[in-house]
């Protein structure tokens, strides 16, 4: 591992935005504060919202200081990508912002029935092959619903058209109710300046090969309703992510 790595690692470490917790103490003693997130760390009554998949974070720092009243929880495995959100969070005394390093699968370990109000997914692997690991396929869906509060709304940004074709198609077979979508959200004039405004690394980069950026927010049934089930639809694979970077479909190469 590399010395920048370990340094912020290291760093993170000495946050107190970073939240870790020990896999074993995770399975023998559980989360001290499950269902606590507001009143152990945050200190009000702020409702909470997770960055899935966060990255650098800029989802999550981005909201944090456009809404002061909500609380922010952007959530990575890679601690060297929760760096720079917690670092500007840090420095800039950020209050309703933080990071949980984990994996996804462990979201109801972290969190109770109903303690989560919303849920952003920002550009994520679209798991073309491999739809157990697709974070808007039905096994995460699933685990969705087991932590969010009833009428709570689930936003995907994504560039991949693969991705907002599936999420469509799940959506509509299993009665979800989609309550906006765009296949080009930077040319659509209805869309809120906040999906615009504010742009993850990726995101930029792809508005920068001249892709378009999708978007879907849908409401989830509540866990008790039936178990969701995946649509049998064929959608054509992306085929753009086999270039090189910078390259963009269409023209000739650089």
């Amino acid at each position: 591992m590399g010395k920048n790595k370990l340094k912020k690692f290291n760093d993170i470490a000495q946050m107190d935005c970073v939240v870790e917790c020990p896999f074993a103490m995770l399975s023998d003693e559980g989360f001290p504060m499950r269902g606590k997130w507001n009143e152990t760390f945050f200190k009000n009554k702020g409702k909470i919202v997770l960055e899935l998949g966060c990255g650098k974070g800029e989802y999550t720092v981005g909201l944090a200081r456009r809404y002061p009243e909500c609380n922010f929880i952007g959530i990575d495995i890679k601690g060297a990508r929760l760096w720079t959100g917690a670092k500007e969070v840090t420095s800039c005394n950020i209050p309703n912002a933080a990071f949980l390093r984990t994996t996804i699968d462990l979201l109801p370990k972290f969190f109770a029935p109903s303690e989560v109000s919303e849920i952003w997914i920002t550009f994520p692997d679209p798991q073309m092959k491999k739809e157990n690991k697709r974070l808007t396929g039905t096994r995460f869906m699933e685990l969705y619903r087991r932590v969010l509060a009833p009428g709570a709304m689930i936003k995907l940004k994504s560039d991949s058209q693969f991705l907002y074709e599936y999420t469509l198609a799940m959506a509509a077979h299993n009665g979800i109710t989609v309550a906006q979508s765009s296949h080009d959200l930077h040319n659509d004039p209805s869309a809120p300046d906040e999906l615009k405004q504010i742009r993850t690394f990726y995101e930029q980069q792809w508005l920068d090969r001249g892709l378009t950026i999708k978007y879907i927010s849908m409401i989830v049934p509540e866990e008790n309703t039936p178990a969701l089930t995946e649509p049998e639809v064929e959608i054509p694979f992306d085929t753009y992510r086999s270039y090189s970077r910078g390259e963009i479909p269409g023209q000739e190469p650089k």
